[in-house]
């Protein structure tokens, strides 16, 4: 089977700034779910941007659903098939409203308005949000904020989810609750996480970002893990 996502020796660098990621090689399957862990600051997020367009590598190859993608234009299917979930809620919610929110991306993937009633009335009801339709989004709790971003990003129903740190400030009861809808879903998983915990019941597979180098966790890691 074709990989979904392909990164083939992607170096990085920011403006006036060392290198942050140094060669990086990257698959990810259907149904694949995968953890990804490092130091602060060692690239992690800037590597999901990568995958979706929002940094261009320096070097290397970005091919994603069996294409190498390279111009603007290139990743517009791409962020289409690919759920990013911010570290930072706020970054991804901006509408009045977590029903504006649901909605305002299926209005860009040219869904008719019943479409668009419909889908959100299925999402909400199905992550246990209803409560939250008419709450201005600026007045949620954290968790709650974590919990309407997966859902703005689900309701567009794409093949990969990649989640930057999801269990952030994230209360026990909310935690379980991301866990509990994580693992009823079909999407491949791409996960940013420093817990262990939340690592060990989500994914199969760990990686490490070091030295600006994705590679398997030292036997101390697996062991941390495990």
């Amino acid at each position: 089977m074709d990989n979904l996502i392909d990164l083939k020796n992607i170096h990085f660098a920011y403006p006036a700034h060392p290198a942050t990621l140094n060669g990086v090689d990257f698959s990810l399957k259907a149904g694949e779910r995968i953890a990804i862990n490092g130091p602060n600051g060692a690239g992690k997020s800037t590597l999901f941007h990568i995958i979706v367009g929002l940094n261009r590598p320096t070097r290397g190859e970005v091919h994603a659903f069996g294409q190498q993608r390279i111009k603007e234009a290139d990743f517009k299917e791409v962020r289409r098939r690919i759920g990013l979930v911010f570290q930072d809620p706020d970054d991804q919610l901006f509408c009045p409203t977590v029903e504006e929110d649901l909605a305002f991306g299926l209005f860009n993937l040219g869904k008719s308005a019943e479409e668009v009633r419909q889908i959100v009335e299925e999402t909400l009801t199905n992550m246990r949000l209803t409560h939250l339709r008419s709450r201005a989004t600026h007045n949620l709790s954290g968790g709650e904020k974590r919990l309407v971003t997966l859902a703005c990003v689900l309701a567009m129903e794409p093949d990969v989810l990649l989640l930057d740190e999801p269990t952030n400030a994230l209360d026990e009861a909310t935690q379980d609750r991301l866990l509990e809808i994580l693992n009823t879903i079909p999407q491949a998983l791409v996960i940013i996480s420093h817990d262990s915990h939340f690592r060990r019941k989500v994914t199969e597979r760990y990686l490490s970002l070091v030295d600006g180098k994705l590679v398997p966790p030292t036997p101390k890691c697996k062991h941390a893990i495990a």
